[in-house]
């Protein structure tokens, strides 16, 4: 009896019911109730009919996601922190500016120059980080774009986005699935679903009524986004647009935050440290001025001197440069970064949630062991190209013959530099490399043995027969799963002898088979009769058979994945296996690339996924045993990534699926594979994976975290500086000096065109050799840890009070009273020279003795980082010029200074440098002390 037609509510983009709902319905139909279940008929829609559906409910098309206006993105930029401070300092300072009587042109380039840092900086930000997510576009663009629909009892071709609920489809081998269908005929038709699973092994579907599991497993229904391998079928929609499965992934997509990176959280809280600081000892100074007899404009234009002292104007653009390297390095090592920020998140990873087939695998079934003859044949070489050998080859070509005779797959050759690949089903693509390294030209084969017959599989029998012909009249072949051929086998093959298949000789086939299937490997049985004519039937075909022989096949580790598993072990990351395939399956391929270390890893499903609440995942993941997750679904993945982050792990997962995009958007790091991947995992995902590899992961892992050890060079760095320059300013007004010993425009002529460079130049050291060896730092710990603020008081304090002795030893040898000073004074400005050249030299040799933690920076090399020395070189050039050029002199208000006071600074600048190398040699003493008294314990 038909459904009434009441039972289901159409759906589409705009529809009431899910696609998951509407399938499990669907699914338990006969194909001749789908019909009118669906309101349409046989002959389909009627063009009326489906354009008022396509009107009420929407076009067949995944919602566009929507980006901020540019304007947006580029205001977004002055949002930081640093930005605001700066802002905020540039409109009073040009307040003031209005309010001086006379005015002060100084206090306007001051003005003018803070405004143009901040623009600077958000310029560079902007450039670097625009990148606006398109998730929903690159879900369409999967779409296919025409279909075969019935429409007035007449076949079209439709645009899919066309497409309705109730449409009828035609489907053939080489199609796309353009929405979620229910077959009503299908003639031996299997698919490939891996954009909605995550697997590209084809399945097999059929138009029989479904009652059990998922609507994902439903043997009856296609989805969008899917491909037909082969057969061909007729399918009623049920689902469009975002009602679809492949809808549902979009909406878990849209939903899922984008997490921020521990960079994030900390230059943030560092952002609001520095500010906090700036403005305390701003204000501190202020008020110790004003009681002085200071004037109030000229006491707040001196504390916003101060604050622009204390802010690292040139940070935010250095960020963003020395990321952009990390970026390039990357890209060179086949790794795509699409957000600067997740360089640095990369080297802090804690968890890598990987997924299986195309990143720890080559995606390409290969038959690894053939059992002929009572003896185990190995085969060498990997995926579809036909490079590669069978050991002592003779005894399996019978059963590698019957293989690929019984096999509808065609192998195609690399066209452009490309790769072999497979028309058709992969695991008959395997056999048919395999048959060629075992010296079996198909063609010739084919051309000796015509098909004259065949008897498609199908997932009752397990099996597939063809009839062929020859010399010596008609034979069958027969492939399929051990155990159903077995069966139907009356005789076996043994060296060349056929004879009388025994319990003993079975028990001993099945023996075989079950020592395959432990390593993880895809087992199909090939047989072979004689026949007495063309066409007999399939039961004759399929019985009396004689036993060839047992071929294992696999997906192949990628070869260079061990060693790279290996790494991250080593660097403390914990490696998990998420995938979509069965449990055995997953346990081999984890052991062979080092997954799995131990003899008893824990091994869960998404069946007992869904049993667990949020308090027992968390204790099964707190567990630091191996872990495997099979069988799982997009909602898993997301569920583990988020009880992973619950525990305060950095996670970084990889997939290429449709299915994995939710669980990439809400990882800290999400990896899509670039060659295989899907378009809206790719768009999910912060970084892609070149060349699909596990390894380039670990590549990216050593160098983001180099990456992040640069950084705190370079704010060890820039800090220093800060001191350097705050230093005398503190003692000058402490001392009762009427003017500042260094001005905020030298101030940011320093930070701007001293700083930058060199600062840039530590960010591109090369990672160090041992960097893999050390374990992820934690998630709390901060960029200005106890170390580094310990580095950056040591070296900005020597340099600070540097800047203050050759300061007031010049002011002192002039005779001139404190009082008398004016800032037209000579002697004056020669001191503020002094300071800034003083700074700028000291800087430079700061710069050497930060490209090392504890060796010596003269073992590592002067000469090796030479991007180091001409950024060095670059701001003295620019200090010469602030000196001896008139044009600069105007503007910073400096004065030439003599041959002999260069001697002066480059002697005091040379003081930072020795006391680091003290500093090193001390903590060099003390590790080997510790070394050796741990050596005398044991």
């Amino acid at each position: 009896m038909a459904a009434p037609t009441d039972v289901l509510t159409p759906g589409g983009s705009g529809g009431e019911t899910s696609g998951d709902a509407d399938g499990l319905a669907i699914r338990t139909l006969p194909p001749t109730d789908v019909y009118s279940a669906l309101d349409t008929s046989p002959r389909g829609l009627t063009t009326e009919a489906a354009d008022t559906r396509l009107r009420r409910f929407g076009s067949n098309e995944l919602p566009r996601a929507a980006h901020p206006a540019m304007w947006r993105q580029l205001a977004a930029q002055f949002t930081d922190l640093f930005a605001v401070v700066l802002l905020v300092a540039s409109a009073i300072t040009a307040l003031a500016y209005t309010l001086q009587e006379p005015r002060d042109p100084g206090t306007l380039q001051l003005a003018v120059a803070i405004l143009a840092v901040v623009v600077l900086n958000a310029s560079i930000g902007f450039a670097q980080e625009y990148s606006a997510e398109r998730t929903a576009e690159s879900l369409q663009a999967m779409v296919p774009h025409t279909c075969r629909v019935l429409r007035d009892a007449v076949l079209r071709e439709l645009p899919a986005r066309e497409l309705v609920r109730g449409d009828v489809v035609i489907l053939e081998a080489g199609d796309a699935v353009s929405a979620d269908c229910r077959l009503v005929e299908a003639h031996d038709i299997t698919v490939n679903n891996a954009a909605i699973t995550g697997e590209s092994d084809a399945v097999g579907r059929g138009h029989e009524p479904d009652q059990q599991g998922p609507v994902l497993e439903a043997r009856n229904c296609l989805f969008m986004g899917t491909d037909v391998v082969a057969g061909t079928a007729k399918a009623v929609v049920f689902a469009t647009g975002r009602s679809t499965e492949f809808g549902r992934i979009f909406q878990l997509t849209a939903a899922a935050p984008r997490q921020k990176t521990p960079l994030q959280h900390q230059v943030a809280s560092m952002a609001r440290r520095v500010a906090g600081a700036a403005l305390a000892v701003g204000s501190l100074l202020f008020a110790v001025r004003l009681p002085a007899g200071q004037d109030l404009v000229s006491a707040f234009v001196f504390a916003l001197g101060v604050m622009v002292a204390l802010v690292p104007e040139g940070l935010p653009a250095t960020l963003s440069v020395s990321l952009a390297i990390g970026v390039r390095r990357m890209a060179r090592r086949h790794a795509l970064v699409k957000q600067l920020l997740a360089v640095e998140a990369l080297g802090s990873t804690t968890v890598v949630c990987t997924d299986k087939t195309g990143t720890l695998t080559q995606a390409e079934m290969t038959v690894v062991q053939v059992w002929a003859g009572g003896v185990m044949h190995t085969v060498s070489g990997v995926g579809y190209e036909p490079a590669g050998e069978v050991t002592d080859p003779e005894p399996v070509r019978a059963a590698l013959r019957a293989a690929a005779l019984c096999s509808n797959a065609r192998l195609v050759p690399p066209s452009d530099g490309g790769r072999w690949h497979v028309l058709g089903d992969t695991t008959e693509g395997a056999l048919l490399v395999a048959a060629a390294k075992a010296g079996l030209d198909r063609a010739a084969e084919e051309a000796a043995a015509p098909r004259v017959g065949e008897h498609p599989f199908d997932s009752v029998r397990k099996l597939m027969s063809t009839v062929h012909s020859g010399d010596h009249g008609y034979h069958a072949c027969v492939k399929g799963a051990p155990q159903e051929l077995l069966e139907r086998c009356t005789a076996i093959d043994r060296q060349g002898e056929v004879i009388a298949l025994t319990d003993a000789l079975r028990a001993e086939v099945m023996t075989v088979n079950d020592e395959l299937a432990t390593q993880g490997l895809r087992v199909l049985a090939a047989a072979r009769r004689e026949l007495s004519g063309p066409h007999p039937d399939r039961d004759t075909v399929e019985s009396g058979l004689t036993f060839l022989g047992l071929v294992g096949m696999l997906d192949p580790p990628r070869p260079e994945v061990r060693e790279a598993v290996a790494a991250c072990h080593r660097a403390g990351i914990r490696v998990v296996m998420v995938t979509g395939d069965h449990p055995l399956t997953a346990e081999a391929v984890a052991r062979r690339v080092g997954i799995v270390r131990h003899s008893a890893p824990t091994v869960v499903t998404g069946a007992r996924l869904n049993e667990l609440d949020d308090d027992a995942l968390d204790g099964l993941l707190a567990g630091q045993g191996d872990l495997l997750l099979c069988r799982v679904s997009p909602e898993h993945k997301m569920r583990v990534v988020t009880a992973f982050q619950r525990r305060l792990e950095v996670v970084a997962v990889t997939g290429d699926g449709a299915n994995d995009a939710p669980a990439l958007k809400h990882a800290d790091i999400g990896v899509a594979m670039g060659a295989s991947g899907t378009d809206v995992a790719r768009e999910a995902a912060v970084m892609v994976l070149l060349d699909d590899s596990f390894a380039s992961i670990a590549t990216a892992v050593r160098l983001g975290r180099s990456v992040y050890q640069n950084i705190r060079k370079f704010l060890v760095y820039v800090f220093s500086s800060n001191i350097g320059e705050l230093g005398p300013i503190i003692a000058a007004t402490f001392a009762g000096f009427p003017l500042v010993p260094i001005s905020a425009v030298q101030i940011l002529a320093i930070d701007l065109g001293s700083d930058v460079l060199p600062a840039l130049a530590l960010g591109a050291e090369r990672p160090e050799d041992d960097v893999m060896d050390r374990p992820p730092r934690s998630r709390h710990e901060r960029l200005f840890s106890a170390a580094v603020m310990g580095r950056i008081l040591f070296l900005g304090g020597i340099q600070a009070l540097c800047g203050c002795a050759v300061f007031f030893w010049h002011v002192n040898g002039s005779g001139i009273p404190f009082s008398h000073f004016t800032e037209d004074n000579a002697v004056y400005r020669e001191a503020i020279t002094l300071v800034q050249a003083g700074i700028v030299i000291s800087q430079f040799f700061i710069a050497l003795t930060l490209r090392t933690e504890r060796e010596s920076v003269f073992r590592a090399g002067l000469l090796s980082n030479p991007w180091l020395l001409a950024a060095g070189g670059i701001g003295l050039v620019w200090m010469s010029g602030i000196s001896y050029w008139p044009l600069l002199q105007n503007v910073f208000n400096t004065a030439p200074i003599a041959v002999t006071d260069w001697a002066v600074l480059a002697v005091l600048g040379v003081l930072p440098l020795a006391a680091d190398e003290a500093r090193k040699w001390s903590l060099r003493r003390r590790h080997s002390s510790r070394t050796v008294e741990q050596g005398g314990k044991r």
